[in-house]
């Protein structure tokens, strides 16, 4: 028996694609850019596990949300250097020390208590400068950066090995990001008037598809388009999805005209139908927002529509039309099947959110599958 035939919802992953998501990164930079793989909300959903493995050989950098998700990275790639992306708790300091991580500062007091932990245990801590060029999240003022960065270089237990930025609307609005690069390579060349630092980086995905030319940099940080979706419609044809998300159909009925389909009777059969109920809800990661909205699934290589609202652990779908389908059959969620493919920004648009929530929100009770 094959042993996903009992498994009623999971994921198949295709390294194979993420490899060649990545190779198209590398090509649209400029030689000598290094690729930080950026595997934060367990590598989107996909398996940081899995991501880590298949890619620690390929990039150089990984890039990660927090200590948790660090530690357990370097578990499975120990000799890659890893890039927390957000600010680090006052008592993880020692961790992030001793283990070697870089971590990212937006201000002195950050940076000195930084200092205090790495002199206290005879250790250095690496650091990297998060400058605030418009996302408004973290990172110092731009106009103060060179001065906060020459202030860092004082202290004997800190290296300041890197400085960053994060572009809040690359998949936007051009002018703007083309004005904030153009001001990111100004603050570049002012902190590195007082000495080179090794690591620059600005570009996240949206940013390496459409602005590869234009930014100071050595290193990216390439997050969504690892994953096969891209932040630029126009660049979608370029890459490869990684994850297919699969269910199967439990059951099918016949519902009389006139029957109400899951909670609140939101939607009423208008005619005589055939309801399939398959084994995915809300508490797999399926959005609730997908409720009436025009969503669909892939039954035999053809789109079924979604039924009333979708339940934690169910959901129903029109298989009228499709006479062939049965229980037990497999059914696509995100992915393709046949001629048909339903993408993440598919899915994103009609829950009205973002193809990172999407991937993020996939639960760990769905099988991850890595494919043969």
């Amino acid at each position: 028996m094959n042993r996903l035939s009992t498994t009623r919802c999971w994921v198949e992953l295709d390294r194979t694609a993420l490899l060649h998501n990545l190779q198209v990164a590398k090509q649209a930079l400029p030689f000598g850019t290094s690729v930080a793989a950026v595997v934060k909300a367990d590598a989107y959903g996909h398996g940081l596990a899995w991501v880590g493995e298949s890619l620690k050989d390929k990039v150089g950098w990984f890039a990660v949300a927090n200590v948790g998700e660090a530690l357990e990275l370097s578990r499975v790639a120990p000799d890659i250097s890893i890039l927390l992306l957000g600010p680090v708790l006052p008592g993880e300091r020692e961790t992030v020390v001793r283990y070697c991580f870089n971590a990212v500062v937006s201000e002195w007091e950050e940076a000195k208590a930084f200092q205090q932990c790495a002199e206290k245990i005879g250790e250095k801590a690496r650091l990297h400068l998060a400058v605030d060029t418009g996302m408004g999240r973290i990172g110092v003022w731009q106009e103060e950066a060179a001065p906060l960065a020459r202030q860092i270089r004082t202290l004997s237990h800190v290296d300041l090995v890197g400085i960053g930025t994060h572009l809040p609307v690359a998949d936007e609005d051009r002018e703007f990001t083309l004005r904030e690069l153009r001001e990111w390579n100004r603050v570049v060349e002012s902190i590195q008037a007082d000495g080179k630092i090794p690591w620059v980086h600005a570009l996240n995905s949206a940013g390496v598809l459409g602005y590869a030319g234009e930014a100071t940099g050595n290193l990216v940080r390439t997050g969504l388009m690892l994953y096969g979706s891209s932040p630029l419609p126009e660049k979608q044809a370029l890459l490869r999805p990684v994850l297919t998300w699969k269910t199967r159909i439990t059951l099918i009925r016949d519902v009389p005209a006139g029957r109400g389909i899951s909670y609140g009777r939101t939607f009423v059969t208008p005619r005589r139908m055939r309801v399939a109920t398959l084994g995915v809800g809300y508490g797999d990661g399926y959005p609730r927002h997908l409720s009436n909205a025009g969503a669909e699934v892939l039954i035999a290589g053809k789109r079924a529509p979604v039924l009333g609202r979708v339940t934690m652990d169910q959901l129903m779908v029109d298989v009228t039309a499709i006479p062939e389908a049965q229980p037990g059959d497999e059914v696509v969620l995100l992915g393709k099947q046949g001629n048909e493919e339903i993408l993440a920004s598919e899915l994103a648009a009609k829950a009205g959110t973002i193809p990172w929530e999407i991937f993020t929100r996939i639960t760990r009770r769905v099988v991850r599958v890595p494919k043969e």
